[in-house]
């Protein structure tokens, strides 16, 4: 249940202010595992005023209740792999955690690897799953029908559902918010299904199995895209704004996809269309891309307690600013438990999935340099976070601390006194969540 230091941290509070808390020190990630966990009737993931999914709760809300949601959030607790699944992996690469197999893949089928955001292996694992039967339906994202720049949750039981949640999505989405549900009622009707999202989700999701014996009876694969964190909906207002778009008129936001990594594209009410590079969109630094402080401070974008996890394959980090349309794109396919290796296996066999060269660590941090950086610096910056009095999550199997005690020690002290000095100036921290107009 909740560590001793988050319990010391919160020993004057209700249960809805500890609720709060994880919300006022931009730790929530707006996956909506509480809403699941607590039922809608005493907390519910609203659009609040500042435009973001956040979680409001009424006092209904029990400590004991409060507790299990610290265990379970994926802002105050962030695991690696369940030592159940390693099988025989063996021991785990520093950075990358555990990995059987890592290969460039993509899918087999040229117009779902060219609608795809990079090579279409997920997609392609998820439309095996499916018409083979091994799976009754995946439980993933597509784009929100009510708010185009966010996503929403989406269960996809046919190629052509499946299809429609291609391609990435970079705004809020809870794809968790009702998952025990979907849980209760697989169990019910004896049907199965996999899960792809993002690491937090996947990370709600295996914190869950361990209160809930029926996850791992229903879900049968966990997977993930490799995550660089998502542009929340202030910074998209901004991006926007440079292309006179108004963000309330936008309809319609593809992110990337239609080649690697595509364009950007928007269309909005009154019928204009505006496209962009991918990088006109988020800027050629990580420095610009307007990401949440809890990306920042992400101590998993790799998808470490993941069957199988899927990265962009772009030298150096960067996607290229020409060749958009032709590139046909490649995943790094990181697969770690053995199912995933099974299930790669025979995705490959029945033409869904191409396999194409083997991929050593040290080209994954080559091709996700960002990933290795954030890896190294996380432990820093949440002893920085601590210092400020700001909650950090509980980690275990992630190699964080060990990878620190890697670094060199200025390094080390610059992203420690960074992390501290921005949680002074209130850059980590959000207003208390208030439902706000445009919620319903």
């Amino acid at each position: 249940m909740a560590s001793e230091y988050l319990k010391k941290l919160q020993a004057d509070l209700g249960p809805v202010q500890r609720l709060e808390q994880i919300v006022e020190h931009a730790m929530c990630i707006g996956c909506g595992i509480c809403q699941s966990i607590a039922g809608p009737d005493i907390l519910k993931m609203e659009l609040v005023e500042n435009g973001n999914l956040r979680p409001v709760a009424n006092d209904r809300l029990s400590h004991e209740m409060m507790d299990k949601i610290l265990d379970i959030c994926p802002g105050t607790r962030v695991d690696g792999l369940p030592p159940s699944e390693w099988n025989d992996s063996g021991i785990p690469d520093p950075v990358w955690g555990v990995l059987r197999e890592v290969c460039y893949a993509w899918s087999a089928e040229p117009e779902v690897r060219h609608r795809a955001a990079t090579g279409g292996l997920l997609t392609g694992l998820a439309l095996y799953l499916i018409e083979s039967g091994e799976v009754d339906f995946i439980l993933h994202a597509c784009a929100s029908r009510d708010h185009p720049a966010f996503g929403e949750r989406f269960i996809s039981r046919s190629r052509e559902e499946v299809l429609k949640g291609s391609g990435s999505r970079y705004g809020p989405t809870a794809t968790v918010i009702d998952v025990v549900e979907v849980i209760e009622k697989a169990e019910a009707s004896n049907e199965t299904f996999a899960f792809i999202g993002t690491p937090c989700d996947v990370g709600a999701l295996r914190n869950y199995a361990r209160h809930d014996e029926r996850v791992a009876k229903t879900c049968q694969y966990m997977m993930v895209m490799v995550c660089g964190g998502f542009m929340d909906p202030e910074g998209a207002r901004t991006v926007l704004k440079k292309f006179d778009v108004e963000y309330d008129q936008v309809v319609s936001l593809r992110y990337r996809g239609y080649g690697c990594p595509g364009k950007t594209r928007i269309e909005t009410e009154d019928g204009q269309v505006v496209e962009m590079n991918y990088l006109d969109y988020w800027g050629e630094e990580v420095s610009t891309w307007g990401l949440p402080p809890r990306c920042k401070v992400c101590p998993d974008g790799i998808g470490d307690s993941a069957d199988i996890a899927a990265a962009d394959t772009w030298d150096g980090g960067a996607p290229p600013w020409t060749g958009q349309e032709d590139d046909p794109g490649y995943n790094a396919a990181i697969v770690r438990t053995r199912r995933g290796t099974e299930l790669m296996a025979r995705a490959v066999a029945a033409g869904y999935v191409a396999r194409g060269e083997a991929m050593s660590a040290a080209e994954l941090n080559r091709v996700q340099p960002h990933q290795e950086n954030k890896k190294r610096s996380v432990w820093a910056r949440f002893q920085g976070l601590k210092e400020a009095g700001h909650i950090v999550p509980d980690t275990q199997g992630l190699r964080i601390r060990s990878l620190h005690e890697e670094n060199d020690p200025a390094f080390n002290e610059h992203q420690r006194r960074g992390s501290r000095e921005r949680a002074a100036q209130g850059k980590f921290s959000e207003a208390t969540p208030r439902k706000g107009q445009d919620s319903g």
